[in-house]
Parts: structure tokens; sequence; C-alpha cells
């Protein structure tokens, strides 16, 4: 194309959420011409009108996406197609299709999983076409992408990644929208966690982080492209999830409660109910706020080796939320039409734009972000057992140095409950059967607050787990470790050939604490073999010679770092 040649971008659902946002946004900052399609005359008619210099720079045309041919496309004398109508969950390829065939570049802004995953298939005839054909050109995952390149470039490694969009409770909700969440609440959803794939309902998950200048909102597991990419793209060892919530409390624990319908077998899908949610939300927009918010969070290990959290943020104030998920489309379209050179191809909108580009756009908004970087604090056993702790053999003390957060895994024999009432209690506290020689892992996260050196540790053993919090009790050389309402203070004896012992000191219910004489038993000792890995044996009584709730011994190392460099698995 030459300078010479009108430039026109065809918009699919102009008049949509994304579809008027991304007009405004071609129309302030470039030179394009728009044309705005849909199926309804009336509401394109009126969004012209409504945009600046729309009556030069727009002309609307009735057109059926789901109908399109070649012919009506190739007629609009566009450059490019732009999908922004979604919902792309059900959704097949027609549309790109027809793109191509005209010999049109093609951009979406789907976040369908299953849309996203297939799109390479289109690959060859984008090829051939000579066009570029890209799909998820939006937050998810063109934008999430390109801060994961930014700032995890050069890295040894990737353990673990958390992406979060929080959305203010004023952001306008498109029927498209709704129906896309609603399309995975309560249904399995894949995911990559603890080392393995494996699968969690729709809105579960849930965390309640501190997002940077939005404060505490509550978040839950997300069905997106990124759940494929990021772990493939990046060689994550650990976890990567994707989570969203809605600002307000009663709406975020509503939907909750509502996908036990579908995770119970009750309903196939909340999709038929899109209206009556969509209703709700409507009747309560007045209140929260209409602040939204993007975070990015990586862990690993960077180019000096170093236990890292490298962290990205956004926040969009006065409404201009809903313009963020149009910014890495307009990126892309000011790319193709200013004479760089194009890769032609179909994939997902990864690695096409970086993040300066996207970032760029942010200047026509009240959008600001931010990042940074921090190396991991000293571990817990650092903190409690001070200058015993470099005296430790060196299996022993990787382990308890997790820095962010590391997964150790091997091999375990479990003896369970001996009988009826320890049977019951293991229950309680989900500990596994009895097992000879099986898959045992440990993942220790590093916790967040104001106690120095708290932990997460999550036990597996087979297909069952348990977890615990651990943090620096007050008496020297002791932790605590909690397991929901119990509390016990450890106290860890060391010597030069590892751990010794952890007897319970003290133990509490809630806020009582409980008489010494009915605490468990505990016996735990830490070591290592001839063979320099890890070794465990631990074992938990209840008190009173009422019987054995547990042992478990084994050995553990941590787990391989991934198939090398991660840059060479971007695009």
């Amino acid at each position: 194309m030459t300078e010479a040649q009108p430039r026109r971008v065809l918009i699919i659902g102009a008049a949509g959420v994304f579809g008027e946002r991304l007009v405004a946004g071609i129309l302030k900052s470039t030179t394009l011409h728009v044309i705005a399609a849909g199926r309804d005359l009336e509401r394109l008619t009126r969004l012209t009108a409504r945009m600046p210099n729309g009556i030069q720079r727009m002309t609307a045309m009735v057109l059926d996406a789901r109908l399109v041919t070649a012919a009506d496309l190739k007629a609009s004398g566009a450059f490019v197609v732009v999908d922004t109508a979604g919902p792309f969950q059900d959704r097949g390829y027609r549309l790109a299709e027809a793109a191509i065939e005209a010999g049109m570049h093609y951009i979406d802004l789907a976040d369908g999983r299953t849309f996203v995953a297939g799109f390479g298939s289109l690959d060859a005839s984008a090829r051939a076409a000579g066009v570029m054909a890209v799909t998820g050109a939006s937050s998810t995952p063109a934008l999430s992408n390109a801060v994961l390149d930014a700032l995890t470039a050069g890295w040894r490694r990737i353990d673990r990644v958390a992406i979060a969009i929080s959305p203010g409770n004023r952001a306008p909700r498109g029927m498209s929208v709704v129906r896309a969440i609603l399309s995975y609440a309560g249904r399995p959803v894949r995911v990559f966690t603890g080392g393995h794939w494996t699968t969690r309902p729709g809105w579960s998950m849930t965390v309640r982080p501190s997002l940077p200048g939005l404060g505490r909102r509550t978040l839950a597991l997300t069905d997106t492209p990124d759940l494929d990419i990021v772990p493939a793209r990046f060689a994550v060892t650990q976890e990567a999830v994707f989570r969203a919530g809605l600002e307000l409390a009663v709406l975020h624990n509503g939907l909750r409660l509502a996908s036990w319908a579908v995770r119970l077998g009750l309903l196939r899908s909340l999709v038929p109910f899109a209206r009556a949610f969509r209703a709700v939300a409507a009747m309560l927009e007045t209140f929260g706020s209409d602040r939204g918010g993007m975070l990015v969070e990586a862990f690993g290990l960077d180019d000096a080796g170093r236990s890292v959290r490298a962290w990205w943020s956004l926040v969009a104030e006065s409404g201009d939320g809903p313009v963020v998920p149009t910014l890495p489309a307009l990126a892309v379209l000011r790319a193709l039409a200013g004479e760089h050179p194009i890769q032609p191809g179909a994939s997902a909108c990864v690695g096409v734009v970086p993040l300066a580009a996207i970032e760029a756009e942010f200047a026509s908004y009240r959008i600001a972000s931010s990042s940074g970087i921090e190396i991991a604090p000293p571990g817990l056993y650092e903190h409690v057992l001070g200058s015993a702790f470099a005296q430790l053999p060196d299996a022993i003390r990787r382990l308890h140095q997790p820095g962010w957060g590391r997964l150790f895994r091997g091999t375990a024999t479990v003896d369970g409950a001996e009988n009826p009432l320890t049977r019951a209690l293991a229950a309680v506290f989900h500990f596994p059967p009895s097992a000879t020689e099986i898959a045992a892992t440990v993942e220790i996260v590093h916790q967040t607050g104001p106690a120095p050196g708290q932990e997460r540790w999550t036990r597996r053993f087979g297909d069952r787990g348990f977890a615990g919090t651990m943090s620096v009790a007050r008496a020297p050389g002791r932790l605590i470790e909690q397991f929901g309402a119990l509390r016990f203070e450890l106290d860890v004896q060391v010597g030069p050939d590892g751990v010794r012992g952890m007897p319970v000191r003290a133990w509490w219910l809630g806020p009582l604490r409980m008489p010494l004489a009915l605490a468990p038993v505990s016996h735990a000792t830490e070591t290592v073999d001839p063979d320099g890995r890890f070794r465990f044996d631990v074992e938990l009584r209840l008190p009173l010679g009422l019987g054995r709730l547990i042992r478990y011994r084994g050995w553990l190392q941590e787990m391989p770092g991934g198939v090398g460099p991660c840059q060479q698995l971007k695009r």
C-alpha cells in the first residue's frame, strides 16, 4: 500500500462497548478512515453522529459477521478488518477466513481460549495471501504477554506467573462480556499449577490481594488464552494463573455461589441466565468505583541467578478501564498503517507489538502503569535459626531458601492413620492413606505481609495434598505452623547433620491456648542421603497413646527449571 491509496479500517461491532472505544481511539490518534460495521444501521448512524469528526471520517456499513463473504469485505475498500463483536467462546473463523481470502489483514479482540488456541489453523492461508491475521489483540493475551516479555527479558527461569484484571463496578458490561464470564463459571478449567496440568472450576482459586492503586480486590480463576500461552512461551515451572474479579463482593460472591449449580451438575452452564445477571449488575452500578486495573507478576531467577519478583500494574481512572482492551489492537493497527514490514501468517497476538508501543497509547487517557522488581528476602528458617542456619548441610539450606517460591519433587512412603479416631481426624486435614514409594511434591511459596519469612507449604503425596502456613514464633529457634484454626509452635532442633526434631511446645485452637498435655506429638527429622538429596521423616501422633495420625518419609530434589532460556520460546 502506498501513501496515495486510501487507508480504511473496517470495525466489526463498532457500536459495542469495545468497538465504540476503538473507533474513538482511531479517530483521535490516527489518520485512518473508519468503516463502522454492524447489523443495526440506526445504532451505527448515531455512533457516527456523536464521534468528533465522525461525519468526515466515518462510514456506516450494515454487515452480519455470521454471513459475511470475502466479496463483502473487499467491497468496503478497507485494508484491515478488526473484529470487536464477541463473544468468541463459541465462534468459528468465518470472518477471519473471509478477510484472508479478500487479501486483507485481520485483527480481533478475542479472549476465548479455544478460539485463540485453534487460530493457527489459518496460518498457511494467511501466509499464502501475504496478510497478517492476529487474534487476542486485547488485555489477554496481547498486553499480558507484552508485559511478561519486558519483565522477564534475560531471566534464567520463570517459576510462577500471576495475572489479574479487576474492572471498576461502574464500567459498562456488554452482553458479550457477561456471556463470556458465565460460559466458564463452575465448569472445569484446565490450568497449570503445582508443576502439572490439572482442572479447577471456573471462578474458584479465590484470592484477595492488594492491587496497586486499587486496594484489596477479590479475584478468581478465569478461562483465558493465557492459561495455555504463558506456560508454553515462558517455560513456567510451577504455576501460571489468570484471575479476574468483580469489585462488589455481593456480585463476585453471588456469581461464585451460583457457579456451584454448575459444579454440582445441576446446570450445564449459567449462560442462559446472562440477561438476569446483567440486570442485577445494572441495579448496583451506582455502587463501587469507576477505577479498574491490572497486575502482572512473575517469579523466578533473573540473569544473575537471584530469586526475584517482577511486577507491572495498570490503573485506569474515571471510567477509562474499558479502553484498555482496545489499545493493543490500536497499536497493531498503527504498525500496519505505518508502512513497517509485517510478518504474514495467523497467530495469537503475542510478540507482535512490544509493551512500549501499547503503553504509548495510554497517553490519550487517564491510564497509568508502573513496574518494579524485588529480590527475595531470607527464608523462614534463616529467621528462625539465625547463625545456626549456616551450619546445616547444603541440601537442607537450599530447600529452606525458597526465594519467592520453589517446587521440589521426589518419592515418599506414607504410613496412614491406624484407628477409626485417627482416620477421622486425618480426613479432616486431607492426610493421605498408607502408600509405598509414591510421587511426592512440596511447594514452598513466600507470603508477603508484615510478618518476616512467612511461607505457605503445600505437600502432595500421590493425588492427596494438604497445606499449612509457617511463620516465625516469638521464642528464638521456634516457628508456627497453622492449619486452619489450629496453630502449633514447633521447636526447631538442629545439629551438624540436619534437623533432629521439631517437638510441639504450644498450641492453639483459634484464639484459645490449649493444654500442652493434649497436643499432638511431633517427630520430624531432615537429613541428607549419600546421593546429596534432602531426606525427611515426619510423624504425628495423638497424645495419651491414642494412635498415629500420619508418618511420611522420603526424599526431595528441586524440580528442573524448564527447557532452556525463556527467550527461545517466544515468538
